[in-house]
């Protein structure tokens, strides 16, 4: 793919690329967007570095691409800003028992149609390195099954159970174990550790050891991509192909920012 405006290095061969030759602190062209937009597409999750953004431009940078997705259920972990509660403050540093997405995840699954996508800008990082998030992409994971396995999963749903995570009140919903990417068309396998409880219509030993497989099978380390975080820099990752996952290497020191979601049109599709 070439690129009029944006520098785009892909990281590894499945996912990932850092973008340059943009400026998230000014406005963006429509030529820019687009050509992001094309960019998170194909590399399900884009990188950029020394981006010093505002709320205010980062509240802009997510409208480009949809409305904002309020956080459904609470969380110990990260918290809304009193002003703008689409915006989450994830601070964590030596006071901190547990931090946000220590699990294999994708964000909301839980909803009946999840986030599109995750937008999250750390103003402070740890000095010596630490704090760095996995990606893993889920369309080299369904590639990656077998032709048998593939056919078994077709078809088949399972339920997301966010009271795992969130508590009493938080959402319960059902997806396709195997789904299809609305702008992409790509398969790509959609149940993750944290959220996905069983798969609906199986017997519970059935389902626990298929989903055993799946979790290990989707985190392997041929279809990630390990983002090390400096001051300033952002991830923007498309919710519906990708999973994630924190690492808290850093304890006492501090690792800081914000994050919007933007909330997703459909839920995910058998078709």
């Amino acid at each position: 793919m070439s690129y009029t405006k944006l520098q785009v290095t892909p990281i590894t061969p499945h996912i990932g690329a850092e973008i340059g030759n943009i400026d998230l602190t000014k406005p963006l062209s429509e030529i820019e967007v687009a050509e992001l937009r094309t960019a998170l597409t194909e590399h399900q999750v884009i990188f950029f570095r020394d981006q010093p953004i505002s709320l205010a431009d980062h509240e802009v940078l997510a409208r480009h691409f949809g409305e904002m997705h309020l956080h459904t259920g609470p969380s110990t972990e990260s918290k809304p800003l009193p002003e703008n509660p689409a915006i989450r403050s994830l601070h964590f540093d030596h006071t901190s028992s547990a931090v946000a997405g220590e699990k294999w995840h994708s964000d909301q699954t839980c909803a009946a149609v999840p986030p599109m996508g995750s937008i999250l800008h750390l103003v402070q990082t740890p000095p010596n390195g630490g704090g760095a998030t996995l990606f893993a992409s889920m369309y080299a994971a369904y590639n990656g099954l077998s032709l048998r396995m593939k056919t078994y999963l077709e078809g088949l749903t399972a339920t997301h159970d966010g009271r795992r995570v969130f508590g009493p009140n938080a959402p319960v919903s059902s997806h396709p174990v195997i789904a299809t990417h609305p702008v992409s068309g790509r398969k790509l396998v959609f149940v993750n550790a944290a959220m996905t409880s069983h798969i609906d219509g199986l017997p519970r030993d059935e389902s626990d050891a298929v989903l055993a497989f799946l979790y290990q099978h989707c985190t392997k380390p041929d279809y990630q991509v390990r983002f090390q975080w400096r001051d300033h820099s952002i991830a923007f990752w498309d919710n519906r192909c990708s999973q994630h996952k924190a690492i808290w290497d850093y304890y006492p020191n501090v690792r800081s920012g914000f994050r919007i979601q933007i909330k997703g049109t459909e839920g995910p599709s058998m078709n």
